[in-house]
């Protein structure tokens, strides 16, 4: 932890953020307990296998789940069962079995007994990348440990010896059998699918699959497991091997992974945004011109370019006085505004957010644009008002939260939007950021946190800075982030395989917001506690601690 006085050393603040850039090269997310848990089953051998397991063991919730609320602990809760489940029946002689039973076997029985209340209960399985692949295949491996279990002779197990767990109401498993048979039969997996290697079984010995970067299969670490599980000895199959090993040794392993582009462009465009000064390496600066294709680029080495990526590289680029034109976002125009890849399902508000500020920005910066740049920013200005809830919040698919979708939505407007109406829209989000505003000064979804307090404050500021409301709510929120930013219980937010923490991107929201409220309120100095690396030669291997 490293402690800095805003009065005077929120710039270092920064500093120590965007030295950990360079510091980190992977990338800084948060534990995941799918993937640690997918480890746990597929790579026993893997150096940190004790420690995977620990984690899995205390990150358990009181109820048997793992995860965060709702609907989101389905895919966790249902990877470490499988993973507790393997341990237990991969076991040795008799007494280490006794053993590990004694450890494992209440966890087991506890999370057996929620997934059979949930899926008994209708739950609503929200529309995280890959559920409809994920749970699918995690509940058949379930079954057949289950179908088994009866050899093991574990008293608290019995209640589910021969049992089988059913799947969420109006989910099968028709698209997993597909894409198993068609990766069986020799078609090439779509890139976006080799995220999700680990889901295919056997099948994941599918052709063509190479590793990129420093050796990850799909920016996944169980994908990369799953990948060399089923792969003969050679050079690519090393590569992928030291990289999961430098990425697991510890225990447990964070995903996606790695996430440079994505990393950098988050940091870098949400800091200068909200004008901070960055100074950012010529490294950073070179490879986020250097991940650009006439595709956009992807998140990080073994994913595919996405349109949301691409269009913040580009603001961020920008932002460093390094523009680079946005003709690849051309590639994911649709009729209804922009696609974050090819075929996605859904519409993402924030990807569309994010196009309008990076084709804002292009034409803004005094370039002659083309005729439809203009016409873009138009329709996008019309979409975006469009899919404004009726209180003035806007929800997305790549985040659990509202107030990102909101931000990144009334920011887009506020800067980019075009018309008379996005000040209406704009004004609406506002009313709606100061009504939820709970009763310790935070924003949240569930519960207030530092992340959604950021993006909370950050709306109030673009828009109504000075308006008297607005001023004391402000105040509010800068208190709260001041007591417990980095200090706080941290949940994932973001959508993944499961919801996960980029550390990175969200400290840089909550050193935005604070430096927003000091350079607009005049606020005196306070102390706010920021999780951050410390610069380091050479670093080999990510961080992956909580914040």
């Amino acid at each position: 932890m490293s402690v800095h006085t805003l009065n005077g050393d929120i710039d270092g603040a920064v500093a120590d953020l965007i030295a950990g850039l360079e510091a980190e090269p992977h990338g800084q997310v948060a534990p995941s307990v799918y993937e640690t848990a997918r480890l746990v089953s597929l790579s026993p051998w893997l150096g940190g296998h004790a420690e995977r397991i620990a984690f899995l063991l205390q990150t358990q919730r009181a109820d048997g789940g793992w995860g965060p609320p709702q609907g989101y602990a389905l895919v966790p809760t249902l990877s470490a069962t499988d993973a507790l489940l393997a341990t237990l029946r991969s076991t040795g002689p008799r007494a280490h079995r006794d053993h590990v039973a004694a450890r494992l076997a209440p966890a087991v029985a506890r999370s057996l007994q929620a997934l059979t209340t949930w899926l008994r209960a209708d739950l609503l399985v929200p529309d995280t990348p890959g559920a409809d692949l994920i749970v699918p295949s995690l509940v058949a491996g379930i079954n057949q440990h289950l179908a088994r279990l009866e050899h093991l002779a574990v008293p608290c197990l019995e209640p589910w010896y021969g049992g089988r767990l059913g799947l969420p109401t109006g989910m099968d498993d028709g698209r997993l059998v597909r894409v198993r048979q068609a990766v069986a039969a020799g078609v090439d997996l779509p890139g976006k699918l080799v995220h999700f290697l680990e889901v295919l079984g056997p099948a994941a010995r599918a052709a063509g699959i190479r590793p990129a970067g420093p050796g990850t299969v799909g920016a996944s670490p169980a994908a990369t497991a799953a990948w060399i599980g089923n792969n003969e000895s050679g050079s690519s199959s090393n590569q992928a091997l030291a990289h999961l090993a430098t990425v697991a040794g510890g225990g447990p392993v964070p995903c996606p992974l790695p996430i440079t582009v994505f990393e950098a462009a988050w940091v870098v465009s949400g800091l200068a945004r909200a004008g901070i000064r960055v100074e950012v390496p010529p490294r950073i600066v070179e490879s986020l011109r250097a991940a650009l294709n006439p595709l956009g680029t992807p998140t990080g080495p073994g994913l595919p370019a996405d349109s949301d990526t691409t269009a913040v590289a580009l603001c961020a680029l920008g932002h460093l006085g390094q523009p680079v034109d946005p003709g690849p976002l051309w590639a994911y125009e649709t009729a209804d505004g922009f696609c974050t890849w090819p075929g996605e399902d859904g519409w993402s508000v924030t990807t569309n957010a994010h196009v309008l500020d990076a084709f804002g920005q292009h034409v803004s910066s005094g370039v002659d644009p083309e005729p439809r740049y203009m016409a873009a920013i138009d329709r996008l200005t019309v979409a975006l008002q469009e899919r404004q809830q009726p209180d003035g919040q806007w929800r997305d698919r790549w985040h659990a939260s509202p107030y990102y979708a909101t931000m990144c939505c009334a920011l887009a407007l506020q800067d980019f939007g075009r018309g008379p109406t996005p000040v209406d829209a704009v004004a609406r989000a506002v009313d709606w950021v100061l009504s939820t505003q709970r009763a310790d000064g935070s924003w949240g979804r569930w519960d207030g946190t530092a992340e959604e307090t950021a993006y909370a404050l950050q709306v109030l500021l673009a828009a109504r800075p000075r308006a008297d409301e607005v001023q004391a709510a402000a105040r509010r929120g800068y208190a709260y982030l001041c007591e417990t930013a980095g200090r706080e219980p941290a949940p994932p937010l973001w959508y993944g395989k499961e919801l996960y923490r980029p550390l990175a991107i969200v400290r840089a929201a909550v050193l935005a917001a604070l430096h927003l409220v000091r350079q607009r309120h005049d606020i005196t100095a306070a102390t706010v506690t920021t999780t951050a690396p410390k610069p380091r030669q050479a670093a080999s291997k990510p961080v992956i601690r909580d914040a």
